[in-house]
């Protein structure tokens, strides 16, 4: 007998009976590939299953990209989204991005822990071949090598020519990285100072960012560099010193980053590896390439200081032959 109530929905279901919409970006990929088998119950259509593939491609843009961003970078109408979110159960745009922003946020919480139990799960593995310790080695150089090819492959001329010409003409340059990239901060920021003058870390004398910025003047440069799980302090002083005129290079990872709005130029290197933290390799090939470009943009006159810096080297013995 029909006592006109509703029954609860079960869980994975809606009201209305039909599955719940999957609330992680993996859920997504199975889902993808299960309409693709013909499997889910439902058919999206050559065009937008190709639109939810390429989104699952690039999860950290779909996170905090907005809806117009993504269209145009995938060549289609802003509906197109819209419309894909509520075929596959979401509430509209919103809901579906909630996703990606959830699963990111989630994967930032425990990065160090992830990839340190991938590091642990590969020496089980192999425990047993033959000289595992020299795998090892071998397989986090071929990563960072794989991580300098991925940079490579999406060089700008144009953005690597404007951002040396800044870096070789500014009045003041200030470099700022925390945690571990504050060891990328130091090693651009002691290349600089070898062939120009007036380059310092941002906070060097432990003073606050605050009163590093407030040194400035619009015209000044700010490199900042930091990458996924993102140093907060990094980002917000990226934001000022935009706010406050000056020029910002970024060093991060993808479009994603907090890092990039406020820059200038930004410049994305990828850190894919089994190391137990952040891969560094492809960074430090990153920043010897662009003191480099510095370099030669600075020409005559970074010849100069390198060579006053080699006599103050003599004069003070200060290296062993």
């Amino acid at each position: 007998m029909d006592t006109g109530k509703r029954k609860a929905p079960r869980a994975g279901e809606t009201e209305a009976g039909t599955k719940m919409p999957p609330r992680s970006v993996d859920g997504l990929r199975e889902l993808v590939i299960r309409i693709g088998r013909d499997e889910a119950g439902m058919s999206l259509g050559g065009k937008a299953h190709t639109v939810l593939a390429k989104l699952l491609e690039r999860p950290e843009e779909v996170a905090v990209r907005t809806i117009t961003d993504l269209a145009t970078a995938l060549d289609v109408n802003a509906s197109t989204l819209t419309r894909l979110s509520t075929k596959l159960g979401y509430a509209g745009f919103a809901d579906f991005q909630s996703v990606f922003r959830d699963t990111l946020a989630e994967r930032h919480r425990h990065f160090y822990s992830q990839q340190a139990e991938r590091l642990v799960a590969s020496s089980k593995t192999h425990a047993h071949d033959p000289a595992p310790e020299v795998d090892m080695v071998v397989k986090l150089a071929r990563e960072s090598i794989g991580n300098v090819e991925g940079f490579i492959s999406q060089l700008s001329p144009d953005d690597l020519r404007a951002a040396a010409a800044l870096l070789a003409n500014a009045k003041r340059v200030r470099v700022h990285g925390l945690r571990q990239f504050s060891a990328l901060a130091s090693f651009i920021c002691y290349g600089l100072s070898m062939i120009r003058t007036d380059v310092a870390l941002l906070d060097a004398q432990g003073l606050g960012v605050a009163e590093g910025l407030a040194q400035l003047q619009p015209g000044d440069v700010v490199i900042v560099t930091s990458v996924a799980p993102y140093t907060r302090s990094v980002a917000d002083a990226a934001n000022a010193a935009n706010d406050a005129g000056l020029d910002v290079v970024a060093i991060t990872d993808t479009l994603a980053s907090p890092l990039v709005p406020p820059a200038r130029h930004a410049f994305l290197i990828p850190h894919e590896s089994s190391f137990f933290s952040n891969s560094m390799g492809a960074y430090l090939v990153f920043g010897e390439g662009l003191l480099n470009l510095v370099a030669a943009q600075l020409g005559e006159r970074a010849l100069h200081a390198l060579e006053r810096r080699e006599k103050l080297i003599t004069s003070l013995d200060i290296e062993m032959s």
